[in-house]
């Protein structure tokens, strides 16, 4: 009975011990220094970029000649929302040539825009339940109501 207890007592404590463990994860292709370094401007192709850097994360919708790498590091830590830790955009810019013209990171600053919970007013008219009711008494089937009079006073159809 007491092994019964110490098993239970440790089970709970490891539940509760990797409850609160924090959950990392990488979201998109967050590319490293290391990988920079191999690209030159001037020299490199869209090959070699391919090639070090993989496929991009998207390529510029007007411009097929600028592709975009775009990678996050995040960390979410029980029922909290999850926290960026790490960012990072890295714009590649290709001439018609296909040869890298300019490689730079852009900067990240995250601004945080406070959340209001105010209503747009649409406009029109205030109408309430019992006058949505009652205002619709009568608008349907006038057609209708003609033809079952003329039937019942003998002219049916």
């Amino acid at each position: 009975m007491a092994s019964m207890k110490i098993l239970l007592s440790l089970l709970v404590s490891f539940l509760v011990i990797t409850a609160c463990t924090p959950t990392k994860s990488n979201r998109g292709n967050l590319v490293e220094d290391f990988r920079m370094s191999e690209i030159t401007p001037g020299i490199s192709t869209r090959t070699n970029v391919l090639k070090s850097l993989g496929s991009p994360t998207t390529v510029a919708p007007f411009d097929d000649n600028v592709w975009y790498y775009i990678g996050q590091k995040m960390e979410k830590k029980g029922i909290f929302d999850p926290e960026v830790k790490d960012e990072r955009v890295v714009v590649v810019a290709f001439n018609e040539e296909g040869i890298v013209q300019t490689m730079e990171e852009v900067d990240t600053n995250r601004t945080q825009v406070p959340k209001v919970r105010r209503k747009t007013h649409t406009g029109g008219n205030e109408v309430t339940f019992l006058e949505q009711l009652l205002g619709n008494v009568g608008r349907f089937n006038k057609g209708a109501g003609d033809e079952n009079a003329a039937r019942t006073a003998g002219g049916g159809i």
